[in-house]
This record gives structure tokens, C-alpha cells and sequence, in this order.
């Protein structure tokens, strides 16, 4: 059994690790840690968990953790994770940040947009991005992952196939990105009070969010030369889900079937990516509560562009379900393990 785990497991994506990793059949869950609710039940925190887990909530002395565990999941807001990183690393343990802190190949483009000095550049220059649809290989050997943000994950998956084939102008994308509100975290703030968001819809940050640069990073990998991405998310008021549509101008005239075979082919050995059939386009209904990324697309012929809608659980696929896929690829498991299961509909 792999021992597991989890630092901030009171928020929404320490809590949805939590539900994941209690039906999973490798896995022990050998501590959870929490600032606010420490010595206190799990499932009196959260009813949801009972008869899952009954799991006492810790202060938070990562020396103890790393004794107990293979593999430490840290969910910190971005500059919290540092130094619990480096304390699970020095105790030859593997973790899985899902924070931003270790998603950069560059620390000084992540210190200029998240306005935080990185304590650790040795270890962040030694992490892997964890997308495994595209780093496989790398996540395989790595002892620090750096798990994709949720934006990024429906993005970069909607386009790897046209970058890595060439097929696009990469001075042409455009990704235009809606969220639901547990994308803020479980924290209070006053853009995600009720009477805020509910029936409300609202672009934020435009031009300036954190996720920007992490985006074309990866696209950047996939084309094999610099790329820009105007990106542009939304908030909606629904509990969980991303909706990606995003825009690229072809390189060459194709038809949408002809697209569709290319991507069918580049995910055809990828379980947790679903293309579908020419002519539908998913919604965060189809994988709600899942680890699916589901993928449409269609050619406009009369602009020469291509459309690409990407449609992820933010908390899942976007989240904890990724970090669970990564954790399984690098303990030589099936990384479906603990994850095949379908959708909540509706």
C-alpha cells in the first residue's frame, strides 16, 4: 500500500484528494493536515467523508508526515508550499504540489506574476510540470511535480495536437475560459459571496492572470518555439467545471473531420481524454465529478480558423484527480487507478 499524505485537507482540493484517495485501492491515507480545523475529525468538518475516512486532522509537522508516507500531496495556496517541499524532499519522500509553485521552468517569470520570492529554485528547477498526456515520461522519474492548473490543463489539452502537428499560427490563439466558483478556493471572498456570483457572469483578470504564462510555457514545448495565448477567463455561477473555447487560425485549409482524425489519433491511448464525434461539443455536465477532459471542435471555414471547446471538472481533472494520475504514474500503477469512474449526470 502506498502510504499518502495531505497538507491542507480542508480545502476543496485537499478534501476532493480525500474523497479520491479513500476508495482507492493502494492506498492508506496516513495523515491529513489542516491550520483550522487541526484536532478535529474529518467527517465532523466534513459530513460527506463519513464512513470514508476516519481520519483526526493534524497540526502541521511535516518531519512526522514524511516519516509516515511515500508520497505527500501538498494543497497551499501558491509561496506556502516551499518549505514544505524541501522538508518532504530532504526525507527522500516524493510530493505533488498543486499550488503554483513548481509549475515553472523559469522561477523568474513565476516571482514576476505571483509577486513572491521562490525559496527553493534547485527544487523547482528539478520538478516536473504533471500533465501526463504530455510529460509521461518525465513524471515517471520525478520526486517534485508541479500539477497543472486548472485553466491550463482544459487549454493545453484542447490544442497539443494542433501545436505539436504544426497546424496552427501560434501568433493566433485564443482561449476564452469560464469557471465555476470552487475555483476560488474555499476561502472567504467577497467576488464569490452568493449574492455576488448567482445570477451573475463575469470576465476577470483579463490580460493578466496568473495562468497565463504557465499556458504558453506548455504550448510553447508543444509548437517547439515561443508562443502567445490571449486568454480570458469567466466566472459563472454554477459549483464546479471549466469550459475552454478556444481559437487558432490553420496554417493550411483542412476539414473538421480531417482535424478530428488527428486528434483521435495523438489521444488514442489516453483513457481520461474523450474527443467526440464531429458536430458535438461537451459540457461540464459530461464530466462533472470526473477526471475526463472531453474535447470538440469544428473548422470555420469562412474565417480559416479552427474552434476547439475543452470541457473539464476543475477540482478533478483540473486538481486532485490529476495529482491522483500523477501519483499512480510514478508508483508504476495503472494511472486510471482509483479514477475510472464515470461522471455524475446530471
Amino acid at each position: 500500500m502506498i502510504k499518502a499524505g495531505v497538507v491542507g485537507a480542508t480545502g476543496y482540493t485537499g478534501v476532493e484528494l480525500v474523497r479520491i484517495l479513500s476508495r482507492h485501492p493502494e492506498v492508506q491515507l496516513a495523515g491529513l493536515t489542516s491550520q483550522t480545523y487541526s484536532e478535529q475529525s474529518l467527517d465532523s468538518v466534513f459530513p460527506s467523508t463519513a464512513g470514508f475516512s476516519e481520519a483526526v486532522l493534524e497540526t502541521q509537522d511535516i518531519r512526522s508526515l514524511a516519516d509516515r508516507c511515500d508520497v505527500i500531496f501538498t494543497a497551499l495556496p501558491h509561496g506556502i508550499s516551499m518549505d514544505v517541499v524541501q522538508e518532504v524532499v530532504a526525507a527522500g519522500k516524493k510530493v505533488i504540489d498543486l499550488g503554483a509553485d513548481y509549475r515553472f521552468d523559469d522561477i523568474k517569470i513565476y516571482e514576476e506574476w505571483y509577486k513572491v520570492t521562490h525559496k527553493t529554485p534547485e527544487l523547482a528547477a528539478a520538478s516536473v510540470y504533471g500533465l501526463p498526456e504530455i510529460n509521461r515520461k518525465l513524471i515517471l522519474e520525478a520526486d517534485v511535480i508541479g500539477n497543472p492548473g486548472c485553466y491550463p490543463t482544459s487549454i493545453i489539452l484542447g490544442l497539443a495536437p494542433l501545436l505539436k502537428n504544426g497546424m496552427v499560427k501560434t501568433d493566433t490563439l485564443i482561449a476564452d475560459s469560464k469557471s465555476g466558483v470552487s475555483g476560488g478556493g474555499r476561502g472567504l471572498n467577497l467576488a464569490f459571496h452568493y449574492a455576488e456570483c448567482n445570477e451573475n457572469f463575469k470576465a476577470y483578470n483579463i490580460g493578466r492572470h496568473r495562468h497565463t504564462p504557465e499556458i504558453e510555457q506548455e504550448l510553447g514545448k508543444l509548437a517547439g518555439e515561443c508562443v502567445t495565448i490571449s486568454f480570458t477567463p469567466h466566472l459563472v455561477p454554477m459549483t464546479r467545471g471549466i469550459l475552454s473555447t478556444i481559437y487558432a487560425s490553420l496554417v493550411n485549409p483542412c476539414s473538421t473531420e480531417e482535424i478530428l482524425d488527428q486528434y483521435r489519433d495523438f489521444y488514442s491511448e489516453e483513457f481520461f481524454v474523450r474527443v467526440h464525434p464531429e458536430g458535438q461539443y461537451p459540457q461540464t455536465k459530461w464530466v462533472y465529478g470526473s477526471n475526463f477532459c472531453d474535447i470538440g471542435l469544428t473548422v470555420d471555414n469562412r474565417t480559416g480558423r479552427v474552434v476547439v471547446v475543452s470541457a473539464i471538472d476543475n477540482l478533478v481533472k483540473g486538481a486532485s484527480g490529476q495529482a491522483v494520475q500523477n501519483m499512480n504514474l510514478i508508483f508504476g500503477l495503472d494511472e486510471k487507478t482509483g479514477l475510472d469512474f464515470a461522471p455524475v449526470f446530471p
